[in-house]
């Protein structure tokens, strides 16, 4: 492969509309090209490190005995709308009609294809287990594309799915996957973690993440600094405060609280601290008013509530709902709240009492408001968005907040697919059971930008040789020296020869270009063959990941080369 015939189009200047190191140096090495917000063309050396990911994640699925198969991207919308995903992934679907009427959608996730092809397959207990896996294309209407390849609309996925008889294999299948994918992130060079995390649109229950570190990245996570507790921020429990003394409560009384509709407003008209007032939230699920209450300095962490009732959706009070039930916002408080609203409360609200919330009038606040005296609360649920500081649930430490990127996730689903699809198999008793399921996802192109996040200087990328498009290049510095030419097409062949994918860049441009193209592409190591080499018989030698140089004499500089690949990370 020689570089003057590749298409690898580099870039001199940042794009503007890049924001993270790895859009940015995607983008600049000739990765990567935009064609809309969210969706990208991969170019010649971005598909082979795509390649080598899905070699990688190929090979750890079929040793972990799962099967490859393709299924299609434009699928029927009935067996969405019998799981409920129809109507819960929303605008996130790109939904399609086609010239008959009929409804489909382009593919996110490929549940409500595989369950009923299993279904329709594999009818006995002696057919289970199976996992089936395929690497392809999904789609997700995001409404604000972000970060390259970290946040797109059109993203490379390997998801697999396994099928078992009961629980018990069905755990059993579910630890093949976690092994297998500390497999493939360890043979990828991530650092990453491993978390307890929320299922999300997904569903199922037990389920982990696995989190790839990076500055940059949106999916947060927490860990204790003890380092006995990883969680994703969303499914993260905090340790709940002490209960407090309820033994001389204040009475309830009605304040005046002109223009004070935001929490802020209120404890600096009444000087008080925020976790003093409690917030009362309005939400609508299925028709039903869901009132949550978290104290005053906490926010509902939407997510868990939505885990609570799914599938059924839930979304938060908009103007027009606060008039029609006859709330005033701003000023709603749980005391007198009708019976049909459910009142949920986060575990913290446990550890104030006293409160200062909505008097449900106008300009209006109550002070002294009291669980149990005051105002009911029909459940207690973890429901506060968790923060830097809290406590760990495991041994009461510090906890703090990093950032990452999500590159996989496991999902242990049970019959969540199964029954609503109606997709069981004979027993060996002869009875009808559904499956126990579980859902295994890889994020391809989101290793690409993981990885790039994770391993890049000033210069450009540096990226691990399971990785890297090339293993080694060849660069002719002089290429109008006859000489010069002879030996870097020699050292190039030898290179082939012993096995190391190498590129050779005999561009007809300046040495500094290619030195700097080299350093912005992250070849593991770079080979320099120049006049001035040449005249003493030896050529220039670089290991990318710590910019060591060396030198060697020319009929070794192959071996020199395969040896210094030995030591790249």
């Amino acid at each position: 492969m020689r570089l003057s015939r590749l298409f690898a189009p580099t870039l001199r200047e940042d794009p503007a509309e890049a924001e993270a190191p790895s859009h940015r140096l995607l983008l600049r090495a000739g990765f990567i090209r935009q064609v809309a917000a969210g969706i990208y063309t991969t170019l010649p050396l971005g598909l082979r490190i795509v390649r080598r990911i899905e070699a990688i994640v190929r090979e750890e699925m079929d040793a972990s005995g799962a099967q490859e198969i393709r299924m299609p991207i434009t699928l029927p919308a009935e067996p969405w709308k019998a799981t409920g995903r129809w109507q819960l992934y929303g605008d996130l679907l790109f939904r399609l009609t086609d010239r008959h009427g009929r409804e489909l959608l382009l593919g996110p996730t490929q549940e409500e294809v595989v369950t009923p092809l299993v279904a329709g397959e594999l009818p006995s207990y002696r057919d289970l287990p199976v996992n089936l896996y395929q690497i392809e294309w999904k789609y997700r209407d995001e409404f604000r594309p972000r970060y390259g390849l970290l946040r797109g609309r059109e993203f490379l996925m390997k998801d697999a799915y396994s099928f078992d008889r009961d629980v018990e294999n069905m755990r059993g299948s579910y630890q093949l996957m976690f092994d297998a994918y500390r497999r493939v992130f360890d043979r990828c060079g991530l650092r990453y973690v491993i978390v307890e995390a929320d299922p999300g649109q997904i569903g199922g229950g037990v389920n982990h993440e696995f989190m790839a570190r990076a500055e940059v990245g949106e999916d947060l996570f927490v860990e204790c600094e003890n380092g006995d507790y990883l969680a994703d921020t969303e499914a993260a429990t905090p340790r709940p405060p002490e209960p407090a003394d309820r033994s001389d409560l204040a009475p309830l009384e009605v304040l005046d609280t002109p223009g004070t509709p935001t929490i802020e407003a209120l404890a600096s008209l009444l000087a008080i601290p925020e976790e003093r007032t409690l917030k009362c939230i309005l939400f609508e699920a299925g028709g039903a008013t869901l009132a949550v209450l978290v104290p005053g300095d906490r926010e509902v962490n939407e997510p868990k509530l939505e885990r609570l009732f799914f599938p059924t959706p839930v979304r938060r009070f908009e103007d027009e709902d606060f008039a029609r039930h006859g709330f005033v916002k701003g000023y709603v408080g749980p005391q007198g709240l009708a019976g049909d609203a459910v009142v949920l409360a986060d575990h913290s609200v446990l550890g104030g009492k006293d409160w200062v919330t909505g008097a449900n009038e106008a300009d209006r606040h109550v002070s002294g408001a009291n669980a149990g005296r005051d105002f009911r609360v029909d459940r207690f649920e973890d429901l506060a968005r968790i923060r830097e500081g809290d406590r760990c649930p495991v041994d009461g430490g510090v906890l703090r907040i990093g950032r990452s990127i999500v590159v996989g996730h496991i999902y242990q689903l049970g019959t969540k697919y199964s029954e609503p699809l109606e997709a069981t198999f004979i027993d060996e008793d002869g009875g009808a059971r559904p499956y126990e399921m579980g859902c295994y996802g890889i994020g391809i192109s989101r290793i690409v930008a993981a990885a790039a996040e994770q391993h890049h200087d000033d210069a450009g990328l540096v990226w691990p040789k399971a990785l890297a498009p090339f293993q080694a290049v060849v660069i002719l510095a002089n290429h109008d020296d006859e000489r010069a030419r002879t030996e870097a097409e020699r050292i190039y062949e030898e290179l082939r020869q012993l096995g190391v994918e190498a590129l050779l860049d005999d561009r007809e441009v300046r040495g500094g270009v290619k030195f700097a193209d080299s350093d912005l592409i992250g070849y593991p190591v770079q080979v320099v063959v120049g006049k001035k080499g040449v005249a003493t018989g030896t050529a220039d030698l670089k290991l990318r990941s710590t910019g060591e140089r060396s030198s060697a004499p020319l009929a070794q500089v192959a071996q020199a080369a395969l040896d210094l690949l030995g030591a790249a990370p």
